[in-house]
């Protein structure tokens, strides 16, 4: 199994975390990993992010990763923040090749079979279906998948405790990405942990 198929398969649900502010990012972390969901994807899209990611590695238990990198620079400052793994919206030659050359497990988004061909041509098995819900649900990523027997999909973007079964009893599906169970601002220990506990039992 590659290194990204087993941060997958850690839960079935990656949470999707916007970080504000950094004193957010511990008992938040500690909740979600309390609660059986240990891999946790810190958007890069607020300016706390990267030291949210170096806040939450001290947490016994998380597989602390990096969201939203955007290119190579991004990239390597994920990185040096101590992510161990990477999730892109998309797939760029660029970030591609970067992100492969630097050994990091990385799971980049997709959304038709062209970009699925690019990032089998680059050695790639395992991506996000993003955004899973806008770009057609469950119906569309079922026909995708279709020609691409050996790859792994981690559908993000409009799932929810409602849906998130359904994606997940889809076999090339290993796990789904979801903020519901990491809403953003102050996190509510109790609340976090009781929606994780359900969300690992998915």
């Amino acid at each position: 199994m590659n290194a990204i198929e087993s941060i997958m398969r850690a839960a079935p649900v990656i949470p999707v975390i916007v970080i504000d502010e950094v004193a957010h990012a511990v008992p938040l972390a500690e909740a979600l990993v309390a609660g059986g969901l240990p891999a946790l994807e810190v958007t890069l899209r607020t300016p706390a992010a990267l030291d949210a990611i170096r806040a939450m590695k001290r947490v016994p238990g998380a597989i602390v990763g990096a969201g939203t990198v955007l290119d190579a620079t991004q990239l390597d400052m994920a990185i040096a923040a101590g992510a161990e793994f990477i999730v892109s919206p998309g797939l760029t030659e660029p970030l591609g090749k970067a992100a492969i050359a630097s050994g990091v497990p990385f799971l980049p988004g997709t959304a038709n079979a062209g970009d699925i061909m690019r990032g089998l041509d680059m050695g790639l098995t395992h991506f996000k279906f993003f955004p899973a819900m806008a770009a057609g649900g469950l119906p569309a990523l079922k026909a995708i998948a279709a020609p691409f027997g050996q790859v792994r999909f981690c559908p993000t973007g409009g799932i929810g405790p409602d849906n998130a079964a359904e994606w997940l009893a889809f076999d090339p599906v290993l796990c789904v990405g979801g903020s519901w169970v990491a809403p953003r601002g102050e996190p509510d220990r109790r609340r976090i942990e009781a929606a994780a506990l359900a969300a690992s039992a998915l």
